[in-house]
Parts: structure tokens; sequence; C-alpha cells
């Protein structure tokens, strides 16, 4: 069990399959938010994504293993299959149970600020941990524009404030990065 005063970002995702993305995105978040952990959170069905095209879940989790070996801050975890979890409010909820004085952070692609307020109880994540959203072309104009970013728009800290995100549920940052070109659907389209 890890020492449960770490500052902790959360990755969810599908991972369909992991790629060198994730891991810019999981790098710049640890350098930016200054955290001891990166966790991926290997979804076992992301209700919001159709199952066809989908890989097995034991690929999925592989491939995530595979594009992190040597990287001694990032962990791959089966958290939500072990535990039968499907949403992240029900993720969230469960892991600050389990690690109480843990600081955790959500990290979210650009892509996914744009369909937030899709995802069940939405405004709640919010309230359960901060959220760092990371530039992703070509969403940085939709995701900046989308129901839930204006809906919090007085919850955003600047960038140039960062430190202040972790520990501040219902707050999110905006990180503007070096754009990693890699993306899950282009991959499969290519095999």
């Amino acid at each position: 069990m890890p020492d449960s005063s770490l500052r902790i970002g959360l990755l969810g995702g599908s991972f369909n399959p992991a790629h060198e993305g994730h891991l810019h995105v999981s790098l710049e978040a640890l350098k930016r938010l200054n955290l001891d952990a990166v966790w991926w959170l290997v979804s076992p069905q992301n209700p919001l994504k159709p199952t066809q095209g989908m890989a097995p879940y034991d690929k999925r989790f592989a491939s995530a293993q595979d594009i992190i070996k040597g990287q001694r801050n990032i962990t791959v975890s089966n958290f939500e299959h072990k535990t039968g979890l499907h949403y992240t409010y029900a993720t969230l909820r469960a892991l600050k149970r389990l690690y109480p004085k843990a600081q955790f952070v959500w990290l979210m692609g650009a892509d996914n600020l744009a369909g937030f307020h899709r995802w069940q109880r939405w405004r709640d994540i919010m309230a359960l941990v901060p959220v760092a959203v990371f530039d992703r072309s070509p969403f940085s104009h939709t995701a900046l524009h989308a129901r839930a970013a204006l809906a919090l728009r007085n919850k955003r800290v600047k960038e140039s404030n960062i430190g202040s995100l972790i520990g501040n549920p219902g707050h999110w940052a905006y990180i503007l990065m070096r754009r990693h070109p890699a993306s899950s659907t282009e991959i499969r389209a290519k095999t």
C-alpha cells in the first residue's frame, strides 16, 4: 500500500491501445503538478464508448504496462476491473475512502473536457478532486468552449498558479504543452 499522503494523478481511460501520448501527458503531469505518482486506471469498458472495436481488457492492460516500462512514478492499475466499477465518480469515491490522506487530481486530455458534461455525475467528480486538462490537438477550442468548461469557468486556475490546484477539489486547470500526435483511434486504424 503506497504512502497515503502522496500527490497522485489519476489518468483513466480505455487505453485501446496505450501509447506514447498517454506517457507524454503523465510525464508532464508529474513535472508540472509536482506529483509523486500517476496511476493509469484502465477502464473495463467506458460507458460512453461502443464495445465494438474494444480490445480485450488483458490486451489493453498489457499495452499500458509495456508503454510505462522503466517509469518508476507511473503505475498501471486494474482497480476498476477488480472492483467492478465503470464510472469515474464511483471510482474516485472508492479511492478516496481507501486513501483518505492522498491528494488526488484527475488528469484528462482536452478531448475529454469537450464531452465532460456527458459523464455520469460530472459536477460531483469536480467536487471530489481537482482536474488538470492537458491541451490536445485539435480539441483546444472545442474543449474550452464546451458546456462543462463554461459552467466551471469561475473555478479555473490560471496556469501561472498551477501549484494551487492540488488539494482544491472543484477547481480545474487547462495546461498548455507540447502536443504529442499519438492517438489510439489512429493506431487502431493502421492495424
